[in-house]
């Protein structure tokens, strides 16, 4: 089992260390993943509406609440994604994403991407073959005010962002006051990002670290085959898995690692704690590596002509992120 660890948010409330994230997981495979993982006490999950998955979650939720837990003692994370930016349709997605669950309410609301896409033509709207549809009217601070407004309703308990980078929190927090709950990034050894977490921790702002394991997305080995992850694990007598969403928990993030096997979800799970030697020296393989990032939207297919943060090859991107 993990720890039971719950860490605290800027609104009072506590969201557990551990969490399932449901990213890149296939059809019909969620269902059962989530089922087994809150079965097996997780009690921390983590979806999207572009995973395109929320239904199955819905069918999983049914399935252990309120017969393993109540609404109460699961703490659920939803995305608002590119095409729903504008304020007059971001309601709307969040009501859809709630029908898909099932739920009257999420416990953490985030802006996925510091990018909008036009609405009104699906979720990945395509502006020619190949690149999607960018709307470069809305600004992040519009669509936090509207996030700011679907928290008034009462329909998700607390509002935060994933993938912002400093300049970009600054923005939104300078016009209106508020302050993310939760910044969900990218965060493992080969991208620590200490910059912005050092901000977050100033502003209290809790970070959610998805990729703890790295991904499948580009031609870059999983961290897990890593050889001082594969010794600290094997010293340890843990899983490499384990070690890394270790040594993010160290950090003092709450991790999400994701799996659809049962013995990998329930693997995960049972936590190791790093001395810090153990931190340390999996920390050093990030030295002369530090921001390798996995998820660059530039890169995706169809691409997304925006540099987000700043890396080298977002460079010739044709737009910016607009902030105000």
């Amino acid at each position: 089992m993990s720890l039971g660890k719950l860490l605290p948010l800027n609104t009072g409330a506590a969201i557990p260390q551990i969490g399932l994230g449901t990213w890149l997981s296939k059809p019909n495979e969620v269902e059962n993943a989530v089922e087994i993982a809150v079965r097996n006490g997780y009690r921390h999950l983590d979806l999207a509406m572009i995973y395109r998955n929320q239904d199955e979650v819905g069918r999983a939720l049914k399935k252990v609440i309120p017969s393993v837990v109540s609404r109460e003692q699961l703490f659920i994370t939803s995305k608002l994604w590119n095409s729903s930016h504008q304020p007059q349709v971001a309601e709307a997605e969040l009501d859809e994403t709630l029908q898909q669950l099932g739920l009257t309410y999420l416990d953490l609301y985030l802006i996925h991407w510091p990018a909008a896409f036009v609405p009104g033509n699906g979720l990945l709207p395509l502006k020619s073959e190949g690149e999607v549809d960018l709307d470069t009217e809305t600004s992040l601070v519009d669509t936090w005010k509207a996030m700011i407004e679907l928290r008034d309703t009462g329909k998700v308990k607390a509002i935060g962002v994933s993938n912002f980078t400093i300049a970009q929190i600054e923005g939104i927090i300078d016009a209106t006051g508020v302050v993310p709950a939760a910044n969900q990034i990218e965060a493992h050894p080969l991208l620590p990002q200490d910059d912005l977490v050092a901000y977050c921790k100033e502003k209290g702002i809790h970070i959610t670290a998805y990729s703890p394991l790295g991904n499948n997305l580009v031609d870059i080995p999983m961290l897990t085959e890593n050889a001082i992850v594969q010794e600290v694990a094997n010293n340890l007598g843990a899983t490499p898995a384990q070690v890394l969403v270790a040594w993010g928990a160290h950090r003092g993030y709450s991790v999400i690692p994701k799996s659809v096997q049962e013995s990998r979800i329930i693997s995960n799970f049972k936590q190791v704690e790093l001395s810090k030697e153990d931190y340390e020296k999996v920390s050093s393989i990030g030295v002369g590596n530090a921001n390798l990032r996995y998820n660059i939207p530039v890169t995706y297919k169809p691409k997304w002509d925006i540099n987000i943060f700043d890396e080298e090859i977002e460079k010739s991107a044709a737009k910016q992120v607009r902030i105000a």
